[in-house]
């Protein structure tokens, strides 16, 4: 009775399963191409620099406030700090389930409280654990004419910028080199000469880079805004800073100290083919697809590279979309030949063609049964969701 019913409704029956084959082709091209599967992990991570200061004043300085200001943030569970000369790591864990995206902007709005207390200077990045705090793709950019500031500069100014506009892309890291920057060396024997201490020539400098808006005239029906620019431009106007006036003249920078142009301390070396280098890495948000995003920055730094100066190389060091498409590629062979294998054992020992056909369209339209769900649920193509197709193939047999 069965087989008379499939027999008679055998043009619905075959409608039936060719929507989920035409959907599944059609989601197949739109679904993201990523490593791992969008996970988003109950872990928030602060890192906090605060120049040089010993660990025994960043733990009550820094550490013990941003401790308390966490705590305050709901489905907290545990917080753990490790604390050394000048920098600090906080771990801040939540409970499963929780929204990591409101999370991580509460924890943030909780130190931006505190911030101002802290000592002067001090910085932090807050970073939310995901597959996607590894990056996408990163070149390293190298040259034997051009200093390695000048290199930095092209990479923050001219490279991020052209990157951070590809679609999906989260961020551009930029790494290796360092900021140019004045250095003044004072002469303690100039200093007890003149009368001053070293913090006196320290607020001087100060006090004298300083651009800010100090109002505004109205004159014949218009607004001009008034701008008192202070900023220092080279080495003669540092000089040429007033530490102190009094009877005997002006005691000036130049007076009582050197001033040089100079780079701030690097504390990591980045070297590339034996050289000194700049690292950028591009960084996906979540939900993005790696492979597209990959082919879109080759794409844009190949036009790119006439504008660079002579002697500047850029060069690919790792690319996780290989990664993504030569597992890609693993799953779909592995696919392949077990439906395949499974075809040719149900033929030696049935010896049914007809099951053999049966077979050979039952497994794809499975697994494209399977990645419309995937499209349905937001999922992507990754090691995983091909994996777990992959190893589903001997159960639909």
């Amino acid at each position: 009775m069965l087989t008379a019913w499939i027999d008679t409704h055998r043009r619905s029956l075959l409608f039936l399963l060719l929507l989920p084959i035409v959907a599944g082709i059609a989601a197949a091209f739109s679904l993201p191409v990523t490593l791992f599967p969008n996970v988003s992990f109950p872990y928030v991570r602060l890192s906090i620099d605060a120049g040089d200061r010993p660990a025994e004043q960043m733990v009550l300085q820094v550490t013990v406030p941003i401790e308390q200001a966490v705590h305050k943030v709901p489905s907290v569970t545990n917080v753990r700090t490790t604390t050394s000369r000048g920098t600090a790591e906080v771990s801040i864990f939540f409970d499963w389930g929780t929204d990591m995206v409101s999370a991580m902007l509460q924890v943030n709005a909780e130190v931006g409280q505190v911030l101002p207390q802290l000592p002067p200077g001090t910085s932090m990045q807050t970073r939310r654990m995901s597959p996607t705090v590894f990056p996408v793709i990163s070149y390293s950019m190298t040259s034997s004419t051009i200093p390695l500031p000048e290199i930095r500069d092209i990479a923050l100014f001219q490279v991020r910028p052209l990157l951070t506009s590809i679609p999906g892309v989260a961020s551009v890291g930029v790494q290796g080199g360092s900021d140019q920057e004045y250095h003044v060396l004072v002469d303690p024997g100039k200093l007890k000469a003149a009368g001053v201490t070293v913090d006196d020539v320290a607020k001087a400098v100060g006090a004298s880079n300083v651009l800010q808006a100090i109002g505004r005239v109205e004159d014949r029906y218009k607004l001009y805004l008034v701008i008192s620019d202070d900023t220092l431009r080279g080495i003669d106007d540092l000089s040429h800073i007033a530490v102190r006036t009094g009877p005997d003249g002006v005691t000036t920078v130049g007076d009582v100290a050197t001033v040089e142009l100079s780079t701030a301390p690097q504390w990591t070396r980045v070297t590339a083919g034996g050289k000194d280098a700049i690292l950028f890495n591009i960084y996906e948000q979540p939900g993005g697809n790696s492979v597209q995003i990959a082919g879109e920055v080759r794409s844009r730094l190949q036009g790119f590279h006439s504008k660079l100066p002579a002697g500047v190389q850029v060069a690919n060091w790792y690319d996780q979309s290989e990664l993504v498409t030569a597992s890609a590629a693993s799953v779909r062979d592995a696919i392949i030949i077990g439906t395949v294998l499974a075809a040719l054992v149900l033929l030696v020992f049935l010896r049914s063609f007809k099951m053999m056909f049966i077979a050979m369209l039952v497994v794809p339209a499975a697994l494209l049964a399977t990645i419309v769900l995937l499209s349905v649920m937001s999922m992507s193509f990754n090691i995983m969701t091909l994996g777990g197709m992959a190893a589903a193939i001997g159960l639909i047999i």
